[in-house]
Protein backbone atom coordinates (compact mmCIF):
# COMPACT_ATOMS: atom_id res chain seq x y z
CA UNK A 1 0.00 0.00 0.00
CA UNK A 2 1.49 3.43 -1.11
CA UNK A 3 2.47 6.25 1.41
CA UNK A 4 0.65 8.95 1.63
CA UNK A 5 4.31 10.64 0.71
CA UNK A 6 4.09 8.30 -2.89
CA UNK A 7 0.07 9.10 -3.36
CA UNK A 8 1.48 13.12 -3.26
CA UNK A 9 3.85 12.34 -6.11
CA UNK A 10 1.78 10.48 -7.90
CA UNK A 11 -1.29 12.98 -7.72
CA UNK A 12 0.58 16.50 -7.53
CA UNK A 13 0.72 17.14 -11.61
CA UNK A 14 -2.91 16.29 -12.27
CA UNK A 15 -4.82 18.45 -13.37
CA UNK A 16 -7.94 18.30 -11.24
CA UNK A 17 -5.72 18.15 -8.14
CA UNK A 18 -5.29 21.59 -6.27
CA UNK A 19 -2.86 22.49 -3.26
CA UNK A 20 -4.84 23.04 0.29
CA UNK A 21 -2.09 24.65 2.12
CA UNK A 22 -2.45 25.35 5.90
CA UNK A 23 -4.26 23.79 8.76
CA UNK A 24 -7.54 26.21 8.53
CA UNK A 25 -7.72 25.47 4.91
CA UNK A 26 -7.53 21.69 5.19
CA UNK A 27 -9.94 21.70 7.76
CA UNK A 28 -12.70 23.61 6.13
CA UNK A 29 -11.87 21.20 2.95
CA UNK A 30 -12.71 18.37 4.88
CA UNK A 31 -15.61 19.70 6.70
CA UNK A 32 -17.42 20.91 3.23
CA UNK A 33 -17.14 17.49 1.61
CA UNK A 34 -13.77 17.95 -0.14
CA UNK A 35 -12.04 14.60 -1.86
CA UNK A 36 -9.22 14.94 -0.05
CA UNK A 37 -6.25 12.64 -1.52
CA UNK A 38 -3.49 12.91 1.10
CA UNK A 39 -2.58 15.19 3.76
CA UNK A 40 0.97 16.21 5.14
CA UNK A 41 1.82 17.38 8.32
CA UNK A 42 5.26 18.20 9.85
CA UNK A 43 4.52 18.32 13.09
CA UNK A 44 1.36 15.62 13.76
CA UNK A 45 0.90 16.01 17.44
CA UNK A 46 0.46 20.09 16.81
CA UNK A 47 -1.98 19.59 13.95
CA UNK A 48 -3.61 17.05 16.31
CA UNK A 49 -3.72 19.54 18.88
CA UNK A 50 -5.15 22.32 16.56
CA UNK A 51 -8.09 19.90 15.33
CA UNK A 52 -9.01 18.99 18.98
CA UNK A 53 -8.99 22.65 19.61
CA UNK A 54 -10.66 24.12 16.98
CA UNK A 55 -12.24 21.32 14.65
CA UNK A 56 -13.19 18.53 17.26
CA UNK A 57 -15.39 17.18 14.70
CA UNK A 58 -12.58 16.72 12.46
CA UNK A 59 -9.98 14.83 15.10
CA UNK A 60 -10.73 11.95 13.46
CA UNK A 61 -10.10 12.50 10.12
CA UNK A 62 -6.77 14.44 11.00
CA UNK A 63 -5.54 11.25 13.11
CA UNK A 64 -6.37 9.02 10.08
CA UNK A 65 -5.63 10.94 6.83
CA UNK A 66 -1.90 13.17 8.33
CA UNK A 67 0.91 11.80 7.88
CA UNK A 68 4.37 13.05 9.60
CA UNK A 69 6.93 14.67 7.00
CA UNK A 70 9.88 16.73 7.59
CA UNK A 71 10.19 20.46 7.20
CA UNK A 72 12.27 19.50 4.36
CA UNK A 73 10.23 17.34 2.62
CA UNK A 74 7.43 19.68 2.53
CA UNK A 75 9.42 22.55 1.90
CA UNK A 76 10.14 20.72 -1.80
CA UNK A 77 6.95 20.10 -2.03
CA UNK A 78 5.24 23.53 -1.37
CA UNK A 79 6.93 26.25 -2.59
CA UNK A 80 6.08 28.87 0.54
CA UNK A 81 4.54 26.12 3.85
CA UNK A 82 2.34 27.46 5.57
CA UNK A 83 3.41 28.30 8.90
CA UNK A 84 0.75 25.83 10.48
CA UNK A 85 3.16 23.04 8.47
CA UNK A 86 -0.34 21.24 6.96
CA UNK A 87 -1.16 20.90 3.72
CA UNK A 88 -3.14 18.87 1.22
CA UNK A 89 -4.02 17.60 -2.43
CA UNK A 90 -7.89 17.77 -3.06
CA UNK A 91 -9.44 17.08 -6.23
CA UNK A 92 -11.08 20.23 -7.51
CA UNK A 93 -14.83 19.77 -7.70
CA UNK A 94 -16.23 21.36 -11.49
CA UNK A 95 -18.58 24.26 -11.68
CA UNK A 96 -21.67 22.94 -10.58
CA UNK A 97 -23.86 24.88 -13.48
CA UNK A 98 -27.24 23.50 -12.25
CA UNK A 99 -27.06 24.93 -8.77
CA UNK A 100 -26.07 28.29 -10.29
CA UNK A 101 -29.53 27.95 -12.02
CA UNK A 102 -31.46 26.94 -9.67
CA UNK A 103 -30.55 29.29 -6.80
CA UNK A 104 -32.03 31.34 -3.93
CA UNK A 105 -29.08 33.45 -3.42
CA UNK A 106 -26.91 35.57 -5.42
CA UNK A 107 -23.53 34.77 -7.66
CA UNK A 108 -20.80 37.08 -6.95
CA UNK A 109 -18.98 37.79 -10.94
CA UNK A 110 -15.58 38.78 -11.15
CA UNK A 111 -14.49 40.43 -14.16
CA UNK A 112 -10.42 39.36 -15.21
CA UNK A 113 -9.48 39.71 -11.03
CA UNK A 114 -5.69 39.30 -11.29
CA UNK A 115 -4.74 39.82 -7.07
CA UNK A 116 -4.69 36.04 -5.86
CA UNK A 117 -5.23 37.19 -2.27
CA UNK A 118 -8.39 39.37 -3.35
CA UNK A 119 -9.94 36.19 -5.40
CA UNK A 120 -9.56 34.27 -2.41
CA UNK A 121 -10.85 36.93 0.51
CA UNK A 122 -14.03 36.88 -1.75
CA UNK A 123 -14.90 33.14 -2.06
CA UNK A 124 -14.49 33.37 1.86
CA UNK A 125 -16.77 36.12 2.29
CA UNK A 126 -18.89 34.28 -0.81
CA UNK A 127 -19.05 31.37 2.10
CA UNK A 128 -19.53 33.02 5.25
CA UNK A 129 -22.60 34.82 3.70
CA UNK A 130 -23.95 31.89 2.36
CA UNK A 131 -24.02 32.93 -1.47
CA UNK A 132 -24.07 30.63 -4.79
CA UNK A 133 -20.77 30.83 -5.79
CA UNK A 134 -18.42 33.04 -7.28
CA UNK A 135 -17.07 32.77 -10.78
CA UNK A 136 -14.71 34.35 -12.80
CA UNK A 137 -13.69 35.63 -15.96
CA UNK A 138 -10.21 36.05 -17.67
CA UNK A 139 -7.16 34.15 -17.33
CA UNK A 140 -6.71 34.12 -13.57
CA UNK A 141 -7.18 30.26 -12.27
CA UNK A 142 -9.62 30.95 -9.22
CA UNK A 143 -7.99 27.52 -7.73
CA UNK A 144 -4.74 28.43 -7.56
CA UNK A 145 -3.26 27.52 -4.77
CA UNK A 146 -2.57 31.64 -3.45
CA UNK A 147 -6.41 31.84 -3.76
CA UNK A 148 -7.16 28.78 -1.79
CA UNK A 149 -4.55 29.98 0.97
CA UNK A 150 -6.82 33.21 0.87
CA UNK A 151 -10.29 31.54 0.89
CA UNK A 152 -9.15 29.49 4.28
CA UNK A 153 -10.27 26.66 2.29
CA UNK A 154 -13.56 27.73 1.89
CA UNK A 155 -13.88 27.09 -2.39
CA UNK A 156 -15.33 23.83 -1.07
CA UNK A 157 -18.15 25.19 0.68
CA UNK A 158 -19.73 27.39 -2.38
CA UNK A 159 -19.59 27.33 -6.31
CA UNK A 160 -16.11 28.47 -7.66
CA UNK A 161 -15.57 28.25 -10.99
CA UNK A 162 -14.40 30.65 -14.59
CA UNK A 163 -16.91 31.51 -16.57
CA UNK A 164 -17.28 33.66 -20.21
CA UNK A 165 -18.96 36.96 -19.86
CA UNK A 166 -21.40 35.86 -22.58
CA UNK A 167 -21.94 32.31 -20.66
CA UNK A 168 -22.45 34.06 -17.00
CA UNK A 169 -24.82 32.55 -14.87
CA UNK A 170 -28.56 33.88 -15.71
CA UNK A 171 -30.08 35.92 -13.47
CA UNK A 172 -30.32 39.99 -13.35
CA UNK A 173 -26.79 41.70 -13.56
CA UNK A 174 -25.95 44.18 -11.03
CA UNK A 175 -22.88 45.89 -11.61
CA UNK A 176 -20.79 47.93 -9.06
CA UNK A 177 -19.78 51.02 -10.75
CA UNK A 178 -19.59 54.72 -9.24
CA UNK A 179 -21.76 56.09 -11.96
CA UNK A 180 -25.11 54.13 -10.63
CA UNK A 181 -27.88 54.37 -8.57
CA UNK A 182 -26.71 54.71 -4.47
CA UNK A 183 -27.10 51.06 -3.38
CA UNK A 184 -29.29 52.48 -0.35
CA UNK A 185 -31.81 53.18 -2.92
CA UNK A 186 -32.44 49.73 -4.09
CA UNK A 187 -32.72 45.72 -2.81
CA UNK A 188 -30.59 43.10 -4.61
CA UNK A 189 -32.89 40.17 -5.39
CA UNK A 190 -32.30 36.41 -4.28
CA UNK A 191 -31.35 35.56 -7.73
CA UNK A 192 -29.06 38.19 -8.47
CA UNK A 193 -25.66 37.88 -10.60
CA UNK A 194 -23.11 40.63 -8.26
CA UNK A 195 -20.54 42.04 -10.47
CA UNK A 196 -17.64 44.16 -10.10
CA UNK A 197 -14.98 45.36 -12.28
CA UNK A 198 -11.34 44.82 -12.44
CA UNK A 199 -8.62 46.05 -9.48
CA UNK A 200 -6.88 48.39 -12.11
CA UNK A 201 -9.31 49.12 -14.64
CA UNK A 202 -13.01 48.78 -13.18
CA UNK A 203 -16.15 47.84 -15.26
CA UNK A 204 -15.74 46.85 -18.72
CA UNK A 205 -18.05 48.61 -21.46
CA UNK A 206 -19.17 44.86 -22.15
CA UNK A 207 -20.42 44.21 -18.75
CA UNK A 208 -21.79 47.37 -18.53
CA UNK A 209 -23.87 46.49 -21.47
CA UNK A 210 -25.29 43.67 -19.63
CA UNK A 211 -26.27 45.33 -16.63
CA UNK A 212 -29.96 45.76 -15.17
CA UNK A 213 -28.92 48.55 -12.73
CA UNK A 214 -25.36 50.02 -12.56
CA UNK A 215 -25.07 50.19 -8.09
CA UNK A 216 -22.66 53.16 -6.45
CA UNK A 217 -21.27 52.54 -2.63
CA UNK A 218 -21.16 55.97 -1.42
CA UNK A 219 -17.51 57.21 -0.71
CA UNK A 220 -16.07 59.72 0.32
CA UNK A 221 -14.50 62.23 -2.29
CA UNK A 222 -11.18 62.41 -3.16
CA UNK A 223 -10.96 58.80 -2.41
CA UNK A 224 -9.87 56.38 -5.51
CA UNK A 225 -11.29 53.02 -4.57
CA UNK A 226 -12.24 50.73 -2.03
CA UNK A 227 -10.36 47.82 -2.48
CA UNK A 228 -12.65 44.86 -4.27
CA UNK A 229 -13.13 42.28 -1.62
CA UNK A 230 -14.40 45.23 0.66
CA UNK A 231 -16.81 45.94 -2.23
CA UNK A 232 -18.38 42.66 -2.01
CA UNK A 233 -18.71 42.81 1.37
CA UNK A 234 -20.21 45.46 2.03
CA UNK A 235 -22.71 44.62 -1.77
CA UNK A 236 -23.01 41.48 0.22
CA UNK A 237 -23.98 43.14 3.92
CA UNK A 238 -26.69 45.26 1.87
CA UNK A 239 -28.05 41.79 0.23
CA UNK A 240 -28.43 39.93 3.48
CA UNK A 241 -29.53 42.91 5.58
CA UNK A 242 -32.36 43.76 3.00
CA UNK A 243 -34.04 39.99 3.39
CA UNK A 244 -36.82 39.21 5.90
CA UNK A 245 -35.60 38.03 9.04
Amino acid sequence: MPSELEKWYAHRDRPDVVLVDGFHAVKHALRFGADVLVVLATDKPAAMALAHELAPDLAGAFEILAEPVTPAVLAELVSRPHPTGVAALALRPSLDFAALAGRTSPVVLLEDPRHLGNIGAVVRLAAGFGVTGVVTTGVTDPWHPAAIRGSAGLHFATAVGRVDLDSRPAGPVYVLDPDGTDIRDLRFPDDAVLAFGTERHGVSDQLRSVAAQLVAIPMRTGVSSFNLATSVAMALFHWTAARPA
